[in-house]
């Protein structure tokens, strides 16, 4: 049988990307060689770990092992998706998440152009190190730093408070602030490092723009909007993308480290409920399929954000 003009396209097309592959390996073949123990440990450590998905289809016994353990099907999602406790726990991660998108993400970005625009290049290095030190310090160091800062008891808000003739405020207690208190930490942590991605970003744009603009007239803010804002707009999709991937993450480790029982009911998210109900009740079935139902999630969220943005802005990851 002759093969048809498609057909005779497809085969051309995979001997020619097998032959370049072929011909880029042996060009650069030291280069690949160093690939090697990179694919090997996200195989090993990213892909292996993925056959444990089956625990959510079964009732899993931790004597029996992942064969023995009998099949359940989609009992466990099931029970996921009639759970009350779990549509509150998905309603806690949602609000924190998009919480700290709608104030947490534009922050690092606004800071970055008002760096940007300091001609002291000692002070701007000096505010740069200054809010990007917090990024290295662990949530349980930050936790305490705002357990000491808001405590009731002689913390150093509340005595303002007390002084201004106001009454102290259990900040860690009571679920009107507490929430408050989340993003206000995380944007003290983790401003720093959104603010050294965009300043990186600006090293991008050519200088030439700006003085073409100064000559035709443009006052800094148009500058901004026009040249600095246009010129970093690839960085900020990319970073917009990957945090899409966790807003169902919400912070957990955050979150382990400062709350407590009498703010589950605002504070309890996915990441939390798993280690409750996976470590706590030994419920390693149930909190596998929330574990895949959040997987899931964040990925159709990427790949979903990714293809409005080549849509819409002919820009994106891939």
């Amino acid at each position: 049988m002759r093969q048809s003009a498609s057909e005779v396209k497809v085969s051309n097309s995979k001997r020619s990307y097998g032959q370049q592959l072929r011909s880029d390996i042996l060009k650069d073949w030291d280069l690949y060689l160093l690939l090697i123990p990179g694919i090997l440990f996200v195989l090993l450590f990213k892909y292996t770990p993925m056959y444990g998905l089956i625990i959510a289809f079964k009732d899993f016994n931790i004597f029996d092992g992942m064969a023995a353990s009998p099949w359940v099907g989609m009992d466990n999602f099931k029970r996921l998706f009639t759970s009350d406790e779990f549509g509150v726990v998905f309603v806690n991660t949602l609000i924190i998440s998009l919480l700290k998108i709608l104030i947490l993400f534009p922050l690092p970005i606004l800071v970055a152009i008002l760096m940007n625009e300091m001609k002291n290049m000692m002070f701007k290095r000096t505010i740069q190190t200054v809010i990007y030190l917090p990024h290295f310090l662990s949530w349980v160091i930050v936790a305490g730093i705002f357990i000491d800062i808001l405590s009731v008891n002689g913390g150093m808000v509340n005595k303002a408070l007390v002084w201004l003739g106001m009454e102290p405020i259990a900040f860690f207690m009571e679920s009107s602030v507490f929430r408050s208190v989340l993003i206000s930490s995380a944007g003290w942590k983790e401003t720093g490092w959104g603010i050294i991605v965009y300043l990186a970003a600006f090293s991008t744009i050519d200088p030439q723009l700006y003085e073409a603009a100064k000559m035709d007239g443009a006052g800094r803010m148009k500058q901004i909007w026009h040249i600095t804002l246009p010129g970093i707009l690839p960085t900020i999709l990319l970073m917009f993308i990957l945090r899409l991937g966790s807003v169902l993450e919400a912070g957990t480790e955050q979150i382990m480290v400062m709350y407590n029982p009498t703010v589950y009911n605002v504070s309890d998210v996915i990441g939390t409920f798993v280690y409750r109900m996976g470590l706590g009740n030994q419920d390693y079935s149930f909190t596998t399929a929330v574990g895949m139902f959040e997987s899931v999630i964040a990925f159709t969220l990427v790949v979903t954000g990714n293809s409005l943005s080549r849509r819409y802005l002919q820009r994106g990851i891939w």
